[in-house]
């Protein structure tokens, strides 16, 4: 009896393996009930895919009013390496450094004060006389760029280090000749066709229209209108229009073109544009007339679009580089940048220089002149 109570008692060694399978079984069960049930939720919280609209022709629509202002540089900061996105702490630096900028620029000036008595330095690449073009002339934007909840560092994002790949020898030492031989001829003021194209309404300065389409300090702001063959890109600064077609062939490369000829097609949502046929006077950091440049635009949310570009310049780069750009919706209408009505500048520019001429003409008679003559 007692040893049958015993073998009562205790378990079989078959029994508890069969309950501890079912216990670990059923803890098995219940973990993946848990999470299952964190997958749902997290799928409920996170946010759907945006779904990009179209327009009347089927196309992804990217009308409307744009803007790419922004502190963020072209090239990044070499204290940053090739670190893309910035800290909170970094942005919130950044921005305020600017909006402290802008703040000192809207200080009264004294009425009194002489060109000599300008700051020297008065931020934004200005020195000296040109510290007249204060913070009432120019609006660059006042965030860092945004893509994606990544706050970048620099617009250009390949190569990794954010900055412009190694010039080729050759290339480098065009560049140099060719910015000596610039100095001589805007120096001269012999002719407008010496001056920069924005001083003479001709393109926006920068490279506002494009190819690439980049910030500057003033007037960045866009209107894509698009129709079934073509989507037109206004853009604000000296009132440029591009025209990207989305049908045919570019034309002979003898044939050149203000912001060169831009072919679009699209892939999914995204509207991809090849531009080749630059004119030479619109030689963007150097550009041969070979280089080709790739953009994407793609409408990541209800306000925004992703820009990107690449440039493909082997005469000139040692490796192709590519950059990105936020362009945010911004309120219309565009004004038009009456250029040419309001360009008092070129013309000062070059009666000011004839006259130097003739002044110095005068002195020179005067003094060839023998004494007493009159």
């Amino acid at each position: 009896m007692c040893n049958a109570g015993i073998v009562s008692v205790r378990k079989r060694p078959e029994m508890a393996l069969a309950q501890g399978g079912a216990h670990m079984k059923l803890k098995t069960i219940s973990i993946a009930i848990a999470l299952g049930a964190l997958s749902l939720a997290s799928a409920a919280a996170a946010p759907a895919p945006y779904k990009t609209p179209r327009n009347a022709f089927g196309q992804p629509d990217l009308q409307g009013n744009w803007t790419n202002a922004t502190i963020t540089p072209f090239e990044r900061d070499k204290k940053f390496g090739d670190r893309l996105a910035l800290t909170p702490a970094e942005v919130k630096d950044l921005e305020g450094a600017n909006a402290q900028l802008v703040a000192d620029g809207n200080k009264p000036t004294d009425p009194n004060a002489k060109v000599t008595d300008l700051p020297q330095n008065c931020g934004r690449g200005f020195v000296g006389v040109d510290c007249g073009y204060n913070s009432a002339w120019v609006d660059p934007g006042t965030k860092i760029i945004n893509l994606g909840g990544v706050e970048r560092s620099s617009i250009i994002v390949s190569p990794t280090d954010g900055r412009l790949p190694a010039m080729t020898k050759d290339a480098a030492a065009r560049m140099q000749a060719r910015i000596a031989s610039l100095r001589g001829a805007r120096a001269s003021f012999e002719n407008p066709e010496n001056r920069s194209l924005g001083e003479r309404c001709i393109l926006s300065f920068g490279s506002s229209a494009g190819p690439p389409m980049l910030p500057l300090l003033y007037n960045n702001n866009y209107q894509i209108v698009q129709t079934k063959d073509e989507v037109v890109i206004e853009v604000e600064m000296v009132h440029d229009l591009r025209h990207i077609h989305l049908s045919g062939g570019h034309p002979p490369g003898s044939v050149k073109l203000w912001m060169g000829d831009s072919l679009g097609h699209w892939e999914g949502d995204t509207l991809v544009v090849e531009t080749t046929n630059m004119r030479p006077e619109q030689n963007f950091r150097g550009a041969s007339l070979g280089s080709k440049i790739m953009e994407r635009f793609t409408r990541v949310g209800p306000n925004q679009i992703k820009y990107s570009f690449t440039v493909d310049d082997p005469q000139i780069y040692t490796a192709s580089y590519t950059g990105e750009v936020a362009l945010n919706s911004t309120k219309g209408p565009l004004y038009e940048y009456a250029c040419h009505e309001g360009n008092y500048a070129l013309p000062g520019i070059l009666a000011g220089a004839r006259t130097e001429e003739k002044e110095a003409q005068a002195a020179t008679k005067s003094a060839a002149r023998p004494s007493g003559a009159r």
